[in-house]
């Protein structure tokens, strides 16, 4: 993974000024776009289409410095149809505009082109099993959320205390399929993984396809595939993001597995009364890379 995604990285210079198919050049690094994104996001920290963005302003405000070329030529040459288009663009990663740039050189905030680098410390400790599982369904109350990478999403939990306790205890009896128990379940989520991205956030259950989903209930089917199922332990929710990102620092770069889309879920297996320790288990859709 980690030579794919430095390969990747030398594409996008060698195809600054052109359109970026990041799904064919998934194919021709023998993956997918959603597990090439995924993967991008969370190692270097941001999205992969803002670093393309970022890198093409870093090169262009070059073009602007040297005055070879006027402005439409250079908005032309990124890809912009317009000087204005291209100003926005510009003004948004360096925070001037072009012709300051011109005028004055600067000044500018510059994007590195990125070297990734694999180092396991194996402080994350990463309980992994392997579950191929047949198709079922995930039922429960469902809301669209902001995603947030660290501590509490506060949409999630005024989501959650809105329902009713014997909800909770509907919900429970529902459940008659892995991973039991009540579940947090992430779906739709932007294969950018880029923080504030709405994403379905259902709080549910799972059932077997022969089961029928009441009417007042929201419903996901999740076809056959193969679970990578992470178990954590400790503070809550901070060892179960710990271990949601050691799972692209560590696991996935050294393990023949990518991810699939499909949703994520987290299993409550024990918690305190106050939910601020918790055992969980982590389950993301994965297929043999």
């Amino acid at each position: 993974m980690i030579s794919a995604l430095n390969r990747l990285v030398d594409l996008i210079e060698e195809h600054l000024t052109e359109e970026f198919d990041v799904d064919a050049v998934a194919g021709r690094l023998g993956t997918t776009e959603y597990h090439l994104r995924r993967m991008f996001s969370s190692l270097a920290g941001i999205p992969l289409s803002e670093y393309v963005r970022r890198r093409r302003m870093t090169v262009a405000a070059a073009d602007l410095v040297r005055g070879d070329d006027d402005l439409l030529s250079i908005a032309i040459r990124y890809g912009y149809g317009s000087t204005e288009a291209f100003g926005r663009a510009f003004r948004a990663v360096h925070g001037v505009g072009p012709g300051d740039v011109r005028r004055c050189g600067g000044p500018l905030r510059t994007q590195s082109q990125l070297r990734f680098r694999l180092t396991v410390e194996g402080n994350t400790p990463m309980h992994t099993r392997i579950l191929d599982r047949p198709a079922f369904r995930l039922v429960g109350h469902a809301a669209r959320v902001p995603l947030i990478h660290h501590g509490v999403n506060p949409h999630i939990q005024r989501h959650i205390a809105a329902l009713p306790a014997e909800e909770h205890s509907r919900l429970k009896s529902l459940g008659n399929a892995e991973p039991a128990g009540l579940l947090q379940i992430l779906h739709d989520l932007d294969p950018d993984s880029t923080e504030g991205t709405e994403l379905t956030y259902l709080h549910g259950v799972a059932i077997d396809t022969d089961t029928a989903v009441p009417a007042d209930l929201d419903s996901v089917e999740v076809p056959v595939g193969t679970w990578a199922v992470f178990r954590t332990a400790g503070p809550h929710p901070q060892t179960l993001q710990a271990a949601w990102a050691a799972t692209a620092t560590e696991w996935f770069p050294s393990n023949p597995w990518r991810l699939r889309p499909g949703p994520s879920m987290v299993a409550f297996l024990e918690r305190s009364a106050d939910f601020s320790t918790a055992t969980c288990e982590l389950w993301l859709p994965v297929e043999p890379d």
